[in-house]
């Protein structure tokens, strides 16, 4: 069993360096950098997630096989450069693993909770690394909602941050009357203040606000395609009703779920 796995991961670093070689690769692949690859990979980690989501197994195999693609394409033009290959990121990570589960591969007896451990330990290498404030190291690359996130987590870890909730809703009132009353020049700034409120409110309650955006998402988009379909059944066209017709099919749509959730 071994061997053949690792007979398909070499197949695939085989395949990988053939696309890239100079002279006889894919002229698609042969152009990329880490640069014009990165947004296929934030991509397909988006659709692992959305396989996972969806609970479809054989969609996440697949998935799961794309991000790794990722992985060997990013190491393979590190490799070309001289700086690092595929075992390296392999032995990068379990390196890592290692040292972040020293009550696993280690003698820590300090009976810390996980999370505790988890967060002291990459609090050290934060600190190796140079860091200069307990907010670096969050990558700009994230999607907002979730920087905003890991940004009041660290914020909070050094006790900036609201004791309760109720400190958090209010300043999510006090951003919307600021944005209401913002000049055109000052718009984009309230709304960013109005974002990361909310952010924060959302995370104080227990939730991640990730999560519960994109399940919000999913529940806007399953009623509207509703109201859609519910509107064609009657012959009209939803897009040519007025306001008030779209919101008593929003109504209804509504009502329908709960009464089959009831």
């Amino acid at each position: 069993m071994t061997d053949t796995r690792h007979a398909h991961l070499d197949r695939l670093l085989s395949i990988m360096a053939r696309l890239r070689d100079p002279q006889n690769g894919c002229e698609w692949d042969r152009a990329q950098n880490f640069a014009t690859i990165a947004p296929y990979t934030i991509e397909e980690a988006y659709e692992v997630a959305d396989a996972i989501e969806r609970e479809d197994l054989q969609a996440l195999r697949d998935e799961l096989g794309d991000l790794l693609l990722q992985v060997v394409f990013h190491s393979r033009m590190a490799e070309e450069d001289g700086h690092f290959a595929f075992p390296d990121v392999a032995a990068s990570i379990a390196d890592k693993l290692e040292a972040r589960h020293p009550h696993i591969f280690g003698d820590d007896t300090s009976g810390d909770s996980q999370t505790d451990r988890w967060e002291k330990l990459k609090a050290q290498e934060r600190a190796a690394k140079g860091a200069d404030s307990a907010v670096a190291g969050v990558a700009m690359s994230l999607p907002a909602l979730m920087r905003a996130e890991k940004l009041q987590k660290r914020a909070a870890r050094v006790g900036f941050d609201w004791p309760d909730p109720s400190g958090a809703a209010d300043k999510v009132r006090e951003e919307m009357d600021e944005l209401a009353e913002a000049s055109e020049d000052h718009k984009l700034e309230e709304a960013g203040d109005l974002l990361f409120a909310a952010v924060n409110l959302v995370r104080l309650n227990g939730i991640a606000p990730e999560e519960a955006l994109r399940a919000a998402n999913a529940k806007f988009e399953r009623r509207f395609r509703a109201m859609e379909q519910l509107s064609a059944s009657e012959g009209k066209n939803f897009k040519d009703l007025d306001l008030e017709s779209q919101e008593s099919y929003w109504q209804l749509v509504k009502v329908s779920e709960r009464l089959k959730s009831a």
